[in-house]
């Protein structure tokens, strides 16, 4: 038996080019596969061996079991027809950032570890930033800085542990058990996690409600309610989230007005805008995130609508300082003249983990590779066909806009007059509302629609009533994906409606 070699140049070019060869063979024919997986829990290890190899198997016969048993397993997030969810935007440029990092496998923890790393970073999130128009409190040229992250997880984590440290530092740690977050309705559960995870006492983790008719946003009176209200209780109101693009309808919550809340009780505000944030680099979208300057933090997503492979989140901090004093790590092993020197960046003090991967290969491809304009055109071709599917849905009478399109999400359902034939008798006789009627018909039109396999689109629950969502940005969709993703959903209504009558 050969002596593995586990990185030999001449195999390697081998086996990369047939995996390129595959990758680009499936990016050509993936509109041909359902788009929702339509396996059963369990298929994939019927089809497994019960024991790994104990001796090497050639890339051919791995490659052939990867189309035969893993591919059918795949719920296809590139394709073009995939509407559910974000998008998870990728591109030829994130691949081969990401392909570079993955080669270079480099563990860029501080500075020292290999300069290029990190401060390739600190220059694309300066970048970044400055095409987003941040206030230059949030740059590296100015007193701030922006590191990238996995997810807005670990932004809000990272956020979150800061401001509490931050507050009892002032008021002491013992009274951890007074501190209260604040979210609305609508914040990505995220936050709660992070809260749970910190210590902060669930009886403090404000959850403030919001209403269909201001759009599901919260609202600024709603918060300096709930603010003076824990006050009054004797506890101290510390870290708020503001969503500009919430996950269930992309509500933009009014960040100038709930920043000036804020101010007035040193609460935290970090604002989460991990799906819209990306498109807030074209002027005519910037001023949604007006009022940023009085935020402490402020995170988007690149892997979902940047042409960034995943996972690429930036954040921005004002003050890198609060980030450090409660993330820093010192060990004899890490200590070294760069970081004694107090002139370097090690980024293993803004993050939760000591290891991190050269994730800035990615953005800094994806610059250079489409340049600023080109990003600017992807983004609203994505807007402009979601305006086209938001008119074909309100030609049909049968349907609603639930709540205003902003950006490219469309959330529409089956208006309760539509079905109301077949609630009739079970409303009349008291037995169900004619809205748990049309959320029933709404829940079986979107199983419908994606167990054809044909596209895949989500749901949410906003306000008691069940909407189906059309989000638009799958790097590979264009307007005639938009059109058929439509026909898709008037036969399926069509069907259902004929079935039920």
């Amino acid at each position: 038996m050969n002596m593995m070699k586990p990185l030999d140049p001449t195999e390697f070019r081998r086996q990369g080019h047939m995996m390129i060869d595959f990758l680009a063979d499936y990016y050509e024919n993936i509109a041909k596969y359902p788009v929702l997986s339509q396996v059963e829990p369990g298929y994939l290890r019927k089809l497994m061996p019960s024991f790994a190899p104990l001796n090497p198997e050639p890339i051919e016969t791995i490659l052939q079991d990867l189309q035969q048993h893993i591919l059918p397993g795949i719920t296809h997030w590139q394709s073009p027809n995939y509407f559910a969810y974000f998008p998870s935007s990728g591109s030829t440029a994130g691949f081969l950032g990401e392909m570079l990092s993955t080669g270079f496998n480099l563990v860029g923890f501080n500075w020292v570890s290999s300069p290029a790393a990190t401060e390739l970073e600190g220059v694309v999130m300066d970048w970044l930033g400055q095409v987003l128009k941040l206030p230059k409190d949030f740059l590296f040229s100015g007193c701030g800085g922006g590191v990238l992250l996995g997810t807005t997880c670990e932004a809000i984590l990272v956020t979150l542990v800061a401001a509490r440290d931050q507050m009892l530092s002032k008021i002491g740690r013992e009274n951890i058990g007074k501190l209260v977050v604040y979210v609305s309705d609508q914040t990505h559960c995220a936050v709660q996690k992070a809260a749970h995870v910190i210590g902060i006492h669930p009886t403090c983790f404000r959850v403030i409600k919001t209403l269909k008719s201001t759009s599901f946003t919260l609202l600024p009176e709603s918060l300096l309610s709930a603010v003076r209200t824990d006050v009054r209780k004797g506890l101290v109101p510390c870290y708020v989230c503001v969503t500009v693009g919430t996950t269930s309808t992309t509500a933009i919550d009014p960040l100038g007005p709930l920043c000036k809340v804020a101010k007035e009780y040193a609460i935290w505000v970090h604002v989460d805008a991990a799906y819209a944030g990306s498109v807030c680099i074209c002027p005519e979208f910037r001023h949604l995130i007006d009022g940023v300057e009085g935020a402490n933090s402020f995170s988007l997503n690149a892997h979902k609508w940047f042409l960034t492979n995943l996972d690429c989140c930036c954040l921005w901090v004002k003050d890198p300082t609060s980030l450090i004093k409660s993330l820093s790590t010192h060990s004899v092993y890490l200590e070294n003249s760069a970081s004694d020197s107090k002139q370097v960046v090690d980024y293993k003090d803004w993050q939760i983990t000591l290891s991190r991967r050269f994730r800035a290969l990615k953005v800094w491809l994806v610059f250079r590779s489409y340049g600023v304009a080109n990003l600017r055109s992807f983004l609203r071709s994505h807007v402009e066909m979601a305006k086209a599917f938001e008119e074909l849905v309100k030609q049909d009478k049968r349907f609603e806009i639930f709540v205003p399109r902003n950006f490219a999400l469309v959330c529409f359902r089956l208006i309760p007059s539509a079905v109301a034939k077949i609630g009739n008798g079970r409303v009349q006789n008291g037995h169900i509302k004619a809205e748990d009627v049309a959320n029933e018909i709404n829940r079986k039109l979107l199983d419908s629609i994606n167990g054809s396999g044909t596209v895949y689109m989500t749901h949410a629950i906003v306000g008691g009533v069940y909407v189906i969502r059309c989000a638009i940005g799958a790097s590979l969709t264009e307007k005639k994906h938009v059109i058929k993703a439509w026909k898709v959903v008037q036969e399926r209504t069509d069907a259902i409606l004929k079935q039920l009558d």
